[in-house]
């Protein structure tokens, strides 16, 4: 095994300014970090500019300075402001720590040039990112006639680590965006992923943390606004909520939640629904995010097959919030065992003419580090937001995972077993599976296998077929031709084929891409052959007064994309999926545009048309939904979203004012309104909102 390379912290005794300019004297003392290579365009050739990376440290706080020298720093490329947006196509820096130097997981901090801030956890043991974790930390930078700088400051407060050690996982990667070049520290190679923090470097030198008391405490104070109807009087009404935590060690902590408020949270982008499946819509309420890792289960599970946790059970019904009285939370790690638990007291509620009694939930979920990469672990959850009775849910899962396969190569192979029940659950209440993965550059292989119990429904869980035995097999072949325009092909195919338990087939996919060409200038071209086919046992309403009928029914889908590319201040993708669908013919067009006029504001526009002409009755579908945001800087951000579809014919408007007024403290303020437009096109008021929200938080 190849020895890690270190990079040693130096110390800082006086305040570090957070300013992006590295103009302390600490910072002209502390051992600097060069030695980067390309994974892009060429596996571990020269970078086209130097990078220099230097870290301190004291008790309290650990602190990064990035220098990224560029020879054309007009050309850099920067758009975004908006906290946790996605800048993996503009220039920025990521960086990834393992404070437990586990090689399992860790905590990823990002910044573009415009002091725009990502973060997230290791997920999936690197393989992915869980960019739902939100923490406290601070990050200023700077352009000028060399390049760019970024000072990034982390309170220790703001992390898990295990005290013991002096030494953690480290790595450092940057993207160049208008040459398409990716450069890294350590792990300099395309099979593997930056988050793999077993193939990390190390940051040593450092000292004992001091985490203070570990307590931290938030209250939040919410103003709001709220009318029903155009007859609606408007209602105003205060209310307070407390979210409390404390650490019972260095890797271990306890959060309290009381009169839990969500009035920051983004509404949902709809979607339209072509199948007889309920549709997935992503966690977003900040409480359930944080520390959400935890809970991530079975190596092949997701939300195409079941999700054993999906916290959107809890405090919502439909499209209505349920109250939340109270909960709470504990989660960390131990040695080599990371666990998490959750409980929750929602209120009572009435919903359609019913009433809903109060009801406590929770779950559980342990997992223990085995081997040198690999997992095994259990879930358990309880409860139902329903009330129903005898409601449970239990499953084990085991995954194998290595970075040195035949040398260097990944792969994951693991499997997972569920048991659930409830008073109004009989017969098959099991599921289990397995996913075997062979993820690299060249080659990506797969085969995932499910079986869904008919009767396998947990209260809080999501399994959008029951009854079913699913198969998917996939595989991807991505050479690197050298052709003048093309980097990179992606020749795809991915067969699902899904029967019912004791059953004929359901459903079958067959997915082709004879081209998926990744251009040179960072565009993408793509043509894809789709056979398909669904055989329906009972008949479902497709569209409005379109019914289709029982029958076995087989298509043949095609589709052409093409990908403009981000570095460009007008970029965006345009599909067209067309050919039969239901014995008739279906048109599927999207459109999604983004226009970057200025560093200040940023336009987004996504539309979809369907146009259905089958035996049964024809339908056309539109929606379409259009961001702006106005970014002052990268801690104050006004966003406004307006969405509508022809199918609820209501238009949506969401604006939101966010400002940070500190790394500690911020300011939400958000308008709703909503309006629906008749049979005779007349546009009435449905509700509206006007809420305030502050919060702050004190860390003792």
């Amino acid at each position: 095994m190849e020895a890690r390379p270190s990079l040693a912290a130096g110390r800082f005794q006086r305040e570090i300014r957070i300013d992006g300019l590295l103009d302390e004297e600490e910072w002209k003392n502390a051992p600097v970090l060069d030695s980067f290579l390309t994974t892009v365009p060429e596996e571990k050739g020269t970078p086209s500019a130097r990078t220099l990376v230097r870290v301190l440290v004291d008790e309290r706080a650990v602190v990064i300075g990035i220098q990224c020298f560029d020879s054309e720093p007009d050309k850099i490329v920067r758009f975004s402001k908006l906290r946790d947006t996605d800048i993996s196509e503009e220039d920025h820096l990521k960086v990834v720590i393992d404070p437990f130097l586990d090689g399992q997981s860790g905590y990823i901090l990002a910044v573009n040039a415009n002091a725009a801030r990502y973060d997230a956890l290791v997920s999936n043991r690197g393989e992915s990112e869980n960019e739902d974790w939100d923490a406290i930390w601070e990050a200023r930078t700077s352009i000028n006639e060399e390049g760019w700088v970024a000072e990034i400051r982390l309170p220790i407060q703001s992390i898990y680590f295990d005290k013991s050690l002096n030494e953690w996982g480290f790595n450092v990667e940057r993207r160049i965006q208008r040459n398409q070049e990716t450069i890294r520290w350590a792990n300099v190679q395309r099979d593997q992923f930056f988050g793999q923090t077993s193939r990390a470097g190390l940051l040593t030198n450092l000292p004992v943390f001091n985490y203070g008391i570990g307590a931290n405490i938030r209250p939040s104070l919410v103003g709001a606004m709220n009318k029903v109807g155009e007859d609606g009087a408007a209602v105003v009404d205060m209310a307070a909520s407390l979210d409390a935590s404390q650490r019972l060690g260095a890797n271990v902590l306890a959060t309290l939640t009381v009169n839990t408020d969500f009035a920051e949270t983004e509404v949902d982008t709809r979607q339209t629904n072509l199948t007889r499946f309920p549709l997935f819509f992503p966690e977003k309420r900040t409480f359930f995010l944080e520390g959400s890792d935890i809970f991530e289960f079975g190596f092949g599970t997701g939300n195409r097959t079941v999700l054993p946790f999906f916290s959107r059970r809890i405090g919502l019904f439909g499209s209505s919030q349920v109250p939340i009285m109270f909960g709470g939370k504990i989660n960390g790690r131990i040695g080599n065992t990371a666990f998490g638990g959750l409980g929750i007291r929602t209120n009572s509620f009435d919903e359609d003419g019913t009433s809903y009694d109060a009801t406590t939930m929770g779950v559980m979920r342990v997992r223990q580090n085995v081997f040198k990469e690999s997992t095994v672990g259990m879930i358990t959850s309880i409860g139902d937001p329903l009330g129903r009775e005898g409601s449970f849910m239990s499953g084990l899962d085991f995954t194998y995972q290595t970075t040195r396969f035949n040398g260097n190569k990944n792969f994951i192979a693991g499997a997972w077993a569920l048991y659930t029940d409830r008073e109004d659950l009989t017969d098959d209440r099991s599921a289990f599976g397995f996913k075997v993965d062979y993820p690299n550059d060249k080659w990506d292989l797969s085969l995932t296998y499910a079986r869904i119990g008919e009767f396998f429904d947990p209260s809080l869980g999501f399994v959008p077929r029951k009854g079913i035995h699913s198969l998917r097999i996939g595989s991807i072949y991505a050479p690197r031709p050298e052709w003048p325009l093309v980097r990179q092909m992606f020749y795809q195919f991915f067969l699902t084929y899904i029967k019912g338990i004791g059953e004929e087939w359901q459903s079958y996919s067959v997915f082709t891409a004879p081209i998926n060409w990744q251009l040179e200038s960072g565009d993408r071209i793509e043509m894809n052959v789709r056979p398909a086919g669904e055989n329906i046992l009972v008949p479902f309403e497709i569209a409005d007064n379109v019914i289709i009928p029982e029958g076995k029914y087989n298509f043949m889908r095609y589709r052409i994309e093409a990908e403009f590319a981000p570095k460009r201040r007008l970029s965006g993708q345009a599909t067209w999926w067309f050919g039969s669908f239901y014995d008739g013919t279906l048109d599927e067009l999207r459109l999604e545009l983004n226009w970057n006029p200025t560093s200040l504001l940023g336009f987004e526009f996504n539309g979809l048309r369907n146009i259905g002409r089958l035996p049964f009755g024809d339908f056309d579908q539109t929606l379409i939904g259009t961001r702006i945001r106005f970014n002052v800087t990268s801690d104050l951000q006004l966003n406004s979203y307006v969405q509508y579809d022809t199918d609820s014919r209501i238009l949506g408007v969401n604006a939101r004012i966010h400002w940070i007024f500190s790394p500690l403290g911020d300011v939400f303020l958000v308008f709703n309104h909503n309006t629906f437009n008749d049979i005779t096109d007349r546009w009435t008021l449905q509700n509206e909102q006007i809420l305030l929200k502050v919060r702050y938080n004190f860390r003792l």
